[in-house]
């Protein structure tokens, strides 16, 4: 991911983007989902950290998650809410990590729809390929369907009906970001096996805005020898 997005994050931020806000519930199927099928030896990961709604309560309920982000200014928020774990926060995307590095939980919630449709589909896919055998891919993604709350344009549309726009105003302006078809997304993820099968969830626009955002929910396991 370029700096464009990052310098976007950064400037949401320090606006006050997410500040007091409380965790989605998603992240309470996270950590049931770990408990009941036991996760293997080794650290977890948290792409797209952000300055910690959902990666502290995810903390506090006992993982032990690496956290990154391509926000500067996020992970400086992160690190000062969270001082102990201020060694354990990366800057960057993926490509940061070490190319073997490997994870017995990742954690990608509201990340992986950004940028066009290969860039989205290439992220998932790599945060899929680094999750160990008995491991956890956990994913929370923009879904076809969202009532698109600020003007943009279409740039991208694939044959299960997953589509990109590029925001021309709000928060996102000047961004692609990726809606996922259900299939489309099922596909990324073909040799893992569905601990939580995927399910939509909607959210209300905060008015004035009308409509919803819509995101597919789902947690993949990777199994034994594949």
């Amino acid at each position: 991911m370029g700096s464009r997005p990052a310098a976007s994050w950064d400037a949401e931020y320090r606006a006050g983007r997410y500040a007091g806000e409380a965790p989605v519930p998603f992240v309470d199927d996270v950590l049931a989902a770990a408990r009941r099928v036991g996760l293997p030896p080794g650290r977890g990961l948290y792409v797209g950290c952000g300055n910690g709604r959902n990666y502290a309560p995810l903390v506090a309920g006992g993982l032990d998650l690496i956290g990154l982000d391509v926000s500067a200014e996020a992970l400086a928020q992160l690190a000062a809410r969270l001082p102990e774990r201020a060694h354990d926060l990366v800057h960057g995307d993926l490509s940061a990590l070490p190319p073997d590095a490997a994870f017995s939980l990742v954690v990608g919630i509201q990340v992986f729809q950004h940028g066009r449709e290969a860039e989205a589909h290439a992220n998932v896919a790599e945060a899929a390929r680094r999750v160990v055998p008995g491991g956890l891919l956990c994913v929370r993604v923009n879904a076809v369907g969202t009532d698109l709350r600020h003007g943009h344009r279409v740039v991208e549309r694939n044959e299960d009906g997953g589509f990109t726009v590029e925001y021309l105003e709000g928060p996102k302006a000047g961004l692609a970001i990726h809606f996922f078809a259900e299939a489309e997304l099922a596909r990324l993820v073909e040799p893992l096996d569905p601990v939580l099968p995927l399910r939509l969830d909607a959210t209300a626009h905060e008015p004035p805005a009308a409509g919803r955002l819509l995101q597919w929910e789902a947690i993949w396991r990777r199994p034994e020898g594949r």
